[in-house]
């Protein structure tokens, strides 16, 4: 075994536009033993147009465990190893944070090199409150725990940020107007950086309305840029109860889940039970 560990880069690439992959990703990657990517069919073709020959080991969620042993071995015997994702920065939304605590718990350095990201790209185009916010990532598949998730997050003040799927999304768009109310304001990112980037900024109720009439704006991966709730103090608590009560109504009936929940959080008994029927 050699006495140098190797070590972990962790590398962004573009998400879309093959211009924003940077110089230092294209020179590391160009340096490492191994590229370790989610889906390396997807990968190969993106790596030997930057220049990148290194050998490809698939990673993802189903496998992460297992493979994260293998690389940890290849990085003790002193190989310099970089992790990314099929597009953006690794572990955003995407597998590989085992691996990072296994290279760390292993005692080898890991690295980022930094670069594009969905999520804060959308952000940066919303025109809505940057300052705090949450990710995330994408939403529950199956609608009822969807709509339990978004219940839960209607009082959060700070601006939210979602992924979702050209699948769901006219269906998501419709579950935060039911929960989040017509009027929040919000921006519907689609293909950021590709020929057919769109950035809608309106009101939920226009944004669905505009996805509904034009099926090409139901085409593509999406992030959502939600406007915060208003109201402060008040909206945080009642988002608080919102989520112990989610917690309580897996194991309790309704009205009594509500009664607990407001107890704990001292959110409104009425708002929360509301919720449920």
């Amino acid at each position: 075994m050699s006495a140098q560990r190797g070590r972990l880069w962790v590398v962004a690439t573009p998400i879309g536009n093959l211009g924003d992959f940077a110089p230092r990703a294209r020179e590391v990657l160009a340096q490492v033993a191994l590229v370790a990517a989610e889906d390396t069919r997807h990968s190969a073709p993106l790596l030997a147009q930057a220049g990148v020959h290194a050998p490809l080991m698939a990673l993802h969620e189903h496998n992460e465990q297992a493979q994260a042993q293998r690389i940890v071995a290849r990085l003790l015997a002193g190989d310099d190893v970089a992790l990314i994702s099929d597009a953006g920065t690794p572990l955003v939304s995407e597998p590989g944070y085992r691996l990072v605590r296994a290279a760390r718990a292993a005692g080898c350095e890991v690295s980022p090199v930094p670069g594009p990201c969905a999520a804060i790209a959308a952000l940066s185009v919303a025109g809505i409150a940057s300052d705090r916010f949450v990710f995330e990532g994408f939403l529950p598949a199956r609608p009822a725990a969807r709509r339990e998730r978004l219940q839960v997050l209607a009082g959060e003040t700070r601006t939210l940020i979602v992924y979702e799927s050209s699948h769901r999304i006219v269906e998501t768009l419709a579950d935060l107007r039911a929960i989040f109310g017509d009027e929040r304001e919000a921006a519907l990112a689609r293909e950021l950086t590709k020929r057919f980037e769109t950035v809608i900024a309106a009101p939920l109720a226009q944004i669905h309305a505009r996805v509904i009439a034009d099926g090409d704006q139901q085409r593509g991966e999406f992030v959502l840029v939600v406007a915060g709730a208003q109201g402060g103090e008040e909206a945080a608590l009642l988002a608080e109860g919102r989520r112990v009560f989610a917690l309580l109504r897996e194991e309790l009936p309704p009205a009594r889940a509500a009664r607990l929940a407001a107890a704990i959080s001292g959110a409104p008994r009425k708002a929360l039970y509301a919720d449920a029927v």
